[in-house]
């Protein structure tokens, strides 16, 4: 496993532990850390409190305190108050910012001492990171940091950071007495948000007035010179864009011309959709060539697919009555043996207990994107499934692997139809879909293994419409007779046809994929899961995995894809 793709589990399995803390502390069951974001579904919650925002080499002492941290937010602070009060200028609301997450963190009630610990190991830590990373060197820069450990002592009676107590007290003496009024109204006014932020906001001008009049004193262009000095504070100042995580995050954003629609999303012509079987689309020959070299990649990897198939069977296997098991010396008792008490007194097997063995009866569909960024990944993707299909069948659970392209790039005969017919405004889908089957549930890995390997036929690469793939995939699910259905999603990213992107919006075929998902999750008779292959895939799917395919595949991210089915019940 690639150094980048061991840095996204560590914070995906870190994510999880904080994710269940924050809903546990908070009482919402919907939130979500992704991504070192929190999300409420698919809604995304700022936080911008700067030590609130993880880095990916954080630790589980921090990343546990940040999380604290933000339950306390959702607890204590009204935000819709804490918006209308936010001033607009970044040192201002940097400081706005800090002094409400500093006034929540000190009501942690005293039956919680552990989250008390937790949220002021996590201040000590981010304080000394921004000491030891320089930003106490300029001026701005140790009038904001003494100010944070200033407010931190006050607001919670307690010593500033001893290992920079000595470096802040000149400044400390010459701002306390500027701003002592605002300081004992923080500690008076702390259960009251509204008193709260107006001792806030006086003490976030002081301190932006301070900036100003050591800039005007000290040069003679003192607008580019303050613009110079907030540089500093750059890293606080982008606190809340999440653009640094080891691997990116889907682009995503809202659709005008979905939102508006009276019936959602449209589809222009269906005249050119069709479902085929994989093998109809390569010569038998080459079909043959392609999964020799599918096969030697397989092997080459060394993946242990018996191991998985165990993991597999424990996952998936619920307890079955499986007839009765006779001569036993407990359970119930036998009527046919009862004779056997008078001959012979002694005997003891005169039970019988009820046998029960377990049985998989679940169903796993993987659902593969064929646009044409995920060519350079049909190896790796190939490999995946092949191997989790062997799996799937050693372990009795049926499996089928799905694909979806379009049937040409640019819409096609589709989009000639729309021209055809005038262009008419907002048509909707504009593309011929094409739905390939390489692997049906009701027929066994053997059996399709040739199949499968069709995934490594380059030109069958073309476009994705995910949003009507994933419906076509849930309801081939809920045809079958399974009570446990999961459909994996594997995709490189966002929904991508040029034609219905032109005559739509961007955001049109994003949009129909999240209503899709979030309908059949609503549903909740399949869960269904994301494989982001280099790219985090949560705005789409609540149930999300990233993939670093760069450096191939090892038993360990199966592992992890394992420990995301395991969630599979989790609502």
């Amino acid at each position: 496993m690639g150094q980048v793709q061991q840095q996204a589990r560590r914070q995906q399995r870190l994510e999880e532990l904080c994710g269940a803390t924050i809903r546990a502390l908070s009482g919402d069951r919907e939130l979500q850390l992704r991504a070192r974001g929190l999300y409420r579904g698919r809604q995304r919650i700022a936080l911008p409190a700067p030590h609130l925002q993880t880095d990916p080499d954080d630790d589980l002492v921090d990343y546990r305190g940040a999380a604290d941290g933000m339950a306390l937010r959702l607890c204590y602070s009204d935000p819709q108050l804490h918006r209308a009060r936010c001033p607009q200028a970044p040192l201002q609301r940097l400081v706005f910012e800090l002094l409400e997450q500093l006034r929540v963190e000190s009501l942690v009630p005293a039956r919680l001492p552990g989250v008390a610990h937790n949220v002021a190991e996590r201040f000590a830590r981010w304080s000394q990171a921004l000491h030891r990373g320089g930003l106490s060197d300029s001026a701005v820069g140790i009038l904001v940091y003494t100010l944070a450990q200033v407010c931190w002592s006050r607001l919670n009676a307690r010593p500033v950071l001893a290992e920079t107590e000595d470096l802040i007290e000149a400044t400390r003496a010459g701002i306390v007495p500027l701003i002592g009024h605002e300081l004992a109204a923080l500690k008076r006014y702390r259960s009251d948000q509204a008193r709260f932020a107006d001792a806030a906001l006086s003490l976030a001008a002081t301190i932006d007035g301070l900036v100003d009049a050591e800039m005007a004193r000290s040069h003679d262009d003192a607008s580019a010179q303050r613009d110079e000095a907030l540089a500093a504070l750059r890293p606080l100042l982008l606190f809340d864009d999440g653009d640094d995580a080891t691997i990116g995050t889907v682009a995503s954003g809202r659709s005008r011309v979905f939102a508006d629609a009276a019936i959602g999303y449209r589809v222009f012509t269906r005249a050119y959709d069709r479902e085929v079987d994989a093998a109809d689309l390569v010569r038998p020959a080459l079909l043959g060539e392609l999964r020799a070299r599918l096969d030697r990649q397989v092997q080459a990897q060394g993946l242990n697919a018996a191991r998985l198939a165990r993991r597999l069977a424990a996952l998936f296997a619920r307890p079955a009555r499986d007839g009765w098991a006779f001569g036993e010396e407990e359970g119930r008792i036998d009527g046919r043996r009862l004779a056997q008490l008078v001959s012979s007194p002694a005997e003891r097997r005169l039970f019988r207990r009820e046998r029960v063995r377990p049985v998989a009866n679940a169903v796993v569909s993987f659902l593969i994107d064929c646009s044409g960024s995920m060519k350079a990944h049909s190896d790796a993707v190939a490999l995946l499934v092949d191997v989790f299909g062997r799996a799937l069948h050693q372990a009795g659970v049926a499996s089928e692997v799905l694909g979806f392209t379009t049937g040409a790039w640019n819409g096609g005969r589709a989009q000639r139809d729309w021209l055809a017919h005038g262009r008419p405004a907002h048509p909707g889908r504009l593309n011929e879909v094409t739905h390939v089957v390489f692997k049906g549930a009701d027929s066994g890995w053997r059996r399709s293994r040739r199949a499968i390997a069709a995934l490594l036929k380059p030109d069958l690469f073309r476009e994705g419409i995910d949003g009507e793939a994933v419906d076509w995939a849930c309801a081939r699910l809920r045809g079958r007779d399974e009570c446990d259905r999961a459909l994996i999603v594997i995709s490189d990213g966002c929904p991508m046809d040029g034609a219905t992107k032109l005559a739509n919006d961007a955001y049109y075929l994003d949009n129909h994929l999240k209503d899709v998902v979030a309908a059949h999750e609503r549903a909740g008779d399949v869960a269904i899961f994301g494989l982001g292959v280099g790219l985090d895939l949560s705005p789409y799917y609540r149930r999300c995995l990233a993939l670093d395919l760069s450096n191939g595949l090892d038993n360990g991210a199966f592992d992890e894809i394992v420990q995301l089915l395991a969630g599979r019940h989790r609502r």
